[in-house]
């Protein structure tokens, strides 16, 4: 049996604008990527922080295990 992470559905995906360091214009950026292109100069755009899938994945907690998401979220 194949078990599969219910976060890489595409379906859930997030997206958000960030702006280029060089030129200002903005570029998407989903919840699964690290990084973009600039389509206007072609400067690498890099998000703030790493993604996890415990910030954007609805089925972390589900994946995780209760006691196992609490301890890296810090929620109890």
């Amino acid at each position: 049996m194949k078990s599969v992470c219910p976060g890489q559905d595409f379906r859930n995906l997030r997206v958000e604008l960030y702006k280029c360091p060089k030129c200002g214009a903005e570029e998407e950026i989903f919840s699964n990527e690290t990084k973009a292109k600039c389509h206007e100069c072609g400067e690498w755009i890099y998000k703030e922080q790493l993604p996890s899938c415990i910030d954007w994945c609805a089925s972390a907690r589900e994946c995780l295990g209760e006691d196992r998401w609490k301890t890296l979220t810090g929620c109890e």
